[in-house]
């Protein structure tokens, strides 16, 4: 009988006032303690009022009383073990030349975290970022910092899949963990970067400066020759030169060709 005077009290107009007014306490009392069952059993105004009252009092109390216990700080996705900087004065970014590789700069029995950038010195959107990039070794002084010409090291472009310039890549010892897919690559982009990717935070009071957009990664385009497309090119010229030459329809050029052709 109480379970049947709990149930009829949800349906409006099915259950008398005294079997509603039982169920409204039971159901008060195991949701709030009976804080809210005074109000939602008063006899003020018809007996479906108070019913939806009762159950407005219990969905609105529950978030109070039942507060979220996750925590709303995400974990880093790479864990980098962050690099002694004592007595070191001068934060900056070293650039490979032709001759280093980048694997003898990157140690793949530590933890710690570099950030290479692959650029050409012709392209427009590497010398947009070059003084961004710059800035970066002094907002992170615990990470590394690293850039490669791609043109110069096209084996390690191969292998990290670099087929457009700029391309960052977050390397944990020497495994590439995280790119970076932005396309509005600012200083204020790239400290969120790093900071999703390793939860190392940048420090606040650094900015672009003047001496950024010199260097050491170049800001000015440079004019250069590309050698693989001036190859590329002489080879096709070259090859279609030899089909055009073994075509049947113009072998009367060639001297000789006429009478063998004949006989």
């Amino acid at each position: 009988p109480e379970q049947q005077a709990v149930v009829l009290s949800v349906v409006p107009g099915e259950a008398k006032e005294g079997q509603a007014s039982a169920g409204a306490h039971g159901a008060c009392d195991a949701a709030a303690g009976g804080d809210g069952c005074g109000a939602g059993s008063s006899p003020e105004g018809p007996l479906g009022q108070g019913r939806e009252q009762t159950g407005l009092e219990t969905v609105l109390a529950t978030p109070a009383e039942e507060p979220n216990s996750t925590d709303s700080t995400k974990a880093p996705k790479v864990n980098c073990e962050e690099r002694n900087i004592t007595g070191i004065d001068h934060f900056t970014l070293q650039i490979l030349n032709v001759s280093q590789d980048l694997m003898e700069f990157l140690n793949p029995n530590s933890s710690d975290c570099t950030l290479v950038l692959f650029y050409t010195p012709w392209c427009r959107f590497s010398a947009s970022l070059a003084p961004h990039f710059n800035s970066l070794p002094r907002a992170f002084p615990t990470l590394r910092f690293l850039a490669l010409d791609a043109s110069q090291h096209s084996s390690l472009s191969t292998r990290f899949g670099t087929v457009a310039v700029p391309n960052i890549l977050l390397f944990q010892g020497a495994k590439p963990m995280a790119r970076f897919n932005h396309t509005d690559r600012t200083l204020g982009t790239l400290k969120d970067f790093i900071f999703n990717q390793t939860g190392i935070e940048a420090k606040s009071d650094v900015a672009v400066t003047e001496a950024d957009w010199e260097g050491p990664l170049p800001s000015v385009l440079t004019k250069g020759i590309d050698w693989l497309l001036l190859f590329s090119l002489l080879f096709l010229a070259g090859f279609v030169m030899y089909a055009t030459i073994r075509t049947e329809s113009i072998r009367w050029l060639i001297p000789g060709q006429e009478h063998e052709h004949q006989e």
